[in-house]
């Protein structure tokens, strides 16, 4: 992995849960490295994961691309699928949720991942390839963006928002500095430079992360909330998630953010977050989910864009959150892989295909926002 010093601005920005072992999945993207990435076949017997998975007229191959945030769900889903539905091969590349929709909206991919919502101009350019018909958001996944450190000694360490937004703009840049100080009084905080760690690719998990700290921090987050870009100044750049959370494996006196599943992973502690709660909060799938369950559909039709509240204060919530969205066309897909992306979305979004993630730190769909989901696949056109 190569790490890139920071000129200028850098590219980077509920439930369900994945870490796998060997499967059929090529996942050429940034997240080679992730948990779980693996290749195989369609062999072995069917397990209880996979014997409901209804196959329809699946068949041929199915090209996805996207959200690295959602790798290793998607991993798992995909070694089930194929395992149930011979003929079939899914092959999801981790580029980035911003490298997915370019794809997708030049109809190089059947469906994009995708860690935010499509921006109406992202719409737009859906529709040169959706005929009679636009990209959609079906929310997936769900999660909570884990704040990854590495200080040797330091153990439970708590931020909050306002701390965490100096520290990611380099207006922090010693562990021992008063703020830190302040939330930690019992931790022996080394007088040693901050290393912080960002996406450098235009990322869903960058955005969530903009939002969460321009709602908890607005006073000094002064960057865009929506952008998929990383825009605060210094730092150190990776690719992917996987890349990130790399880097602050490998480098002391580091801090980085990345989905829960890869500090689980590499047994990377992770920050409690101070939202004003009676006691900090872990970033767990738990807590995750009582955030999630508060989001709200702020899309019409069958777009199921959802509004978060990266603000909550309230108990046991973990505020830095994000939903995964798979983006098909509602109308206008290819003839040719309509079955097999209707067969396997429809998997994905059943109770099958949620219960296989939960061990593996993603966050359940909320039941009536899953319930939407299952109603809209099956009108896929």
């Amino acid at each position: 992995m190569k790490l890139q010093r920071k000129n200028g601005l850098r590219a980077t920005a509920l439930g369900a849960l994945a870490v796998s072992g060997a499967l059929v999945l090529t996942a050429c993207g940034s997240d080679d490295n992730a948990p779980g990435n693996g290749s195989g076949g369609n062999s072995g017997e069917k397990t209880a994961a996979t014997s409901n998975i209804d196959c329809g007229d699946a068949k041929g191959q199915l090209l996805a691309a996207g959200s690295s945030a959602q790798k290793n769900a998607m991993d798992l889903w995909v070694k089930n699928f194929q395992a149930a539905c011979s003929g079939v091969e899914i092959n999801y590349q981790s580029i980035g949720s911003g490298g997915g929709i370019t794809k997708f909206t030049q109809g190089q991919v059947a469906f994009a991942g995708s860690d935010s919502a499509l921006k109406p101009d992202e719409v737009t350019e859906s529709q040169k390839v959706c005929k009679d018909g636009k990209g959609i958001n079906l929310p997936m996944v769900g999660g909570p963006v884990a704040i990854g450190y590495n200080l040797p000694g330091v153990e439970n360490l708590v931020l909050d928002g306002p701390t965490l937004a100096k520290i990611f703009d380099s207006k922090i840049t010693k562990w021992n500095d008063e703020a830190i100080a302040k939330l930690n009084p019992d931790a022996k905080l080394p007088d040693t430079e901050i290393q912080a760690f960002h996406r450098s690719d235009e990322s869903g998990t960058t955005q969530n992360l903009h939002a969460y700290l321009s709602a908890s921090a607005p006073n000094e987050w002064k960057h865009d909330p929506k952008s998929k870009s990383w825009e605060a100044p210094g730092g150190q750049a990776a690719n992917g998630s996987s890349g990130v959370a790399a880097a602050v494996k490998g480098a002391e006196n580091s801090i980085g953010y990345f989905e829960l599943s890869y500090a689980t992973a590499q047994s990377i502690p992770t920050v409690s977050i101070d939202t004003g709660a009676s006691e900090p909060v872990k970033a767990t799938t738990e807590n995750a989910s009582k955030a999630i369950a508060a989001a709200k559909v702020k899309g019409t039709g069958n777009d199921l864009a959802l509004e978060l509240d990266y603000a909550t204060k309230a108990e046991g919530a973990y505020p830095i959150i994000l939903v995964t969205y798979e983006i098909p066309c509602d109308k206008g897909n290819k003839a040719e892989t309509l079955p097999a992306l209707k067969a396997f979305l429809n998997y994905a979004v059943s109770d099958e295909g949620q219960k296989v993630l939960a061990d593996a730190d993603y966050a359940p769909l909320p039941a009536e926002i899953a319930a939407k989901v299952r109603e809209i696949v099956p009108t896929l056109s």
